[in-house]
């Protein structure tokens, strides 16, 4: 066997030597490509902003009203501190809409006690179809506050959307994460679109930002810096390249496909039209957007599912490689499932550059890409030991793979550098450069390998487990690194509570005399 070795790795390379290349130059050569897309787009944005009155913008009657949706299990660390932040966002009209999703903890007590909610008569529509039980409506005690708390049994994220979407009485719907936050203006830049062209646009996505290392205070980011641990540091740059730099490409050659679960405004109507969230799906984000694309392709009329470049909505991103490889396996099975599923749009000329570009540049440049380069990089290192790899050929995979990869990060933070500005310290530019050529050793090989692991299981089946996600809230003091507040958890769905047996089971007017008392303790 061992002798054999050397003639396999010799004609495996002599077979794939240059489509390993070529794959390499092509995929960078994308993003290259997106990259400049984004750039003719954020000069765009530049241009607009500086004859945008925002202010005025604010409070215009125009402006399409907003609901905020916010799922919510076991948030009680930061819920509060969320739920006012967004309250505070500047918008002429929009109201937050909180569904407890059968949390275990303090959540629901937490907001009786800030707001003094009481429950109300109050019946939620069936727009969409939901699977759990709602288990009481509450609205704060001052009859101004536009908040209403929805608590149902538990049933999980893609369900209390879906409540949220029946519960909202505004003509957008936006789905933010409880743990999350938004620059204040970030409705008002988001929903942009939908006033300059009503008509055609359906939906649109805001940047998501890594919060880790940042100064928030009073739900509000007030200094920007980079993250203290390197695994973080490396995700900024992946997120510059990713969210900012990838989807504004995409948005601007018109085949945005994928808007983040954690901000994207929604028109209510074509929510309704398509049903809600899929409670199927890992990655009901990512099939949302889809399942919009075919609606109206197959409709024949015309839209636009926009990103903007502006709005920031913060998140944390893992620090630990255990949360961050349950991560990166969700979210390229969710990929998997989803790409498996509209397999029918690939190269039909019916849905246009969705089905003729962007779909195809999914599955080749997305999906397949943990695959093949693990394999093309352990082909190559294979030929290295064996004495059998030309230096000249590994210089040039070197390049091409690494080297050019290197660039494309370099080029990201240089044009968000000159647009955006987001990290004002030179010492925290320098952090990101280092940070986006040491991903290529290690971090990316990394996360390949869980990739793969990820759409693996999506492919045999195998059973969607999220496990412990930690996470903390945004209610630190000025200076310290949010990866260092104290934790929650997210939820395991195979260990959250039966909606017909959870502890919230069997509430409902119970429900409402329970935040009374609640409320008159507090008090």
């Amino acid at each position: 066997m061992i002798e054999v070795l050397p003639w396999v790795v010799e004609r495996a390379l002599a077979a794939c030597d240059g489509p390993i290349l070529v794959y390499f130059l092509l995929i960078n050569t994308s993003y290259l490509v997106l990259m400049i897309a984004a750039s003719v787009d954020f000069a765009s944005h530049l241009r607009r902003r500086t004859w945008v009155d925002r202010d005025a913008a604010a409070a215009s009657p125009m402006v399409p009203g907003v609901s905020l949706i916010v799922p919510a299990y076991n948030e009680q660390s930061g819920i509060v501190s969320s739920v006012e932040s967004l309250l505070s966002l500047r918008h002429p009209r929009h109201e937050v809409i909180v569904v407890d999703d059968g949390s275990t903890d303090d959540t629901f007590a937490a907001l009786v006690r800030r707001f003094e909610l009481v429950g109300v008569d109050r019946e939620i529509a069936a727009d969409v179809p939901v699977q759990a039980d709602i288990l009481g409506v509450y609205v704060p005690d001052d009859g101004r506050t536009r908040l209403t708390v929805v608590r149902k049994a538990n049933s999980g994220k893609t369900d209390a959307v879906n409540t949220g979407i029946n519960a909202s009485t505004q003509q957008l719907v936006a789905i933010v994460d409880a743990d999350s936050v938004l620059d204040p203006d970030a409705l008002i830049a988001v929903t942009e679109p939908f006033v300059v062209d009503p008509v055609r646009t359906v939906a649109t996505g805001g940047v998501i930002r890594a919060a880790n290392g940042c100064t928030i205070l009073d739900g509000r980011v007030v200094g920007v810096s980079a993250p203290r641990q390197w695994l973080a540091r490396i995700q900024v740059v992946e997120y510059l390249r990713a969210f900012l730099m990838g989807r504004s490409g995409w948005s601007r050659l018109n085949g945005l496909i994928l808007i983040s679960g954690a901000f994207g405004v929604f028109r209510r109507d074509v929510l309704v039209d398509i049903g809600g969230l899929d409670h199927g799906s890992l990655g009901e984000d990512f099939e949302l957007v889809m399942r919009i694309h075919r609606l109206f392709k197959e409709r024949g009329e015309d839209y636009r599912v926009s990103f903007v470049s502006e709005p920031v909505c913060w998140t944390e991103v893992p620090v630990t490689r255990a949360v961050l490889r349950r991560q990166r396996m969700r979210w390229h099975r969710g990929l998997w499932e989803v790409l498996w599923k509209y397999r029918g749009m690939v190269l039909n000329p019916r849905y246009g550059r969705i089905g003729m570009v962007v779909l195809p540049w999914f599955w080749l440049f997305e999906l397949a890409a943990p695959a093949l380069e693990l394999g093309g990089l352990v082909l190559v290192l294979a030929a290295f030991a064996l004495g059998l790899l030309d230096t000249t050929y590994a210089v040039l995979f070197m390049a091409v793979a690494y080297g050019y990869a290197a660039v494309i990060n370099l080029s990201a933070l240089a044009i968000e550098e000159l647009t955006f500005h987001r990290y004002p310290r030179w010492k925290d530019l320098a952090i990101c450069m280092v940070a986006s050529l040491l991903e290529n050793f290690g971090y990316r090989q990394m996360t390949a390998l869980w990739r793969c692991q990820g759409a693996w299981d999506g492919i045999r089946g195998a059973k969607a487990v999220w496990g412990t996600m930690t996470r903390t809230g945004f209610h630190l003091t000025p200076g310290r690194d949010a990866a260092e507040r104290h934790s929650a958890t997210e939820p395991d769905p195979a260990t959250e509570p039966d909606p017909a047996t959870g502890p919230d089971a069997a509430a409902g007017p119970q429900a409402e005399r329970d935040a009374r008392s609640t409320r008159e303790a507090a008090a």
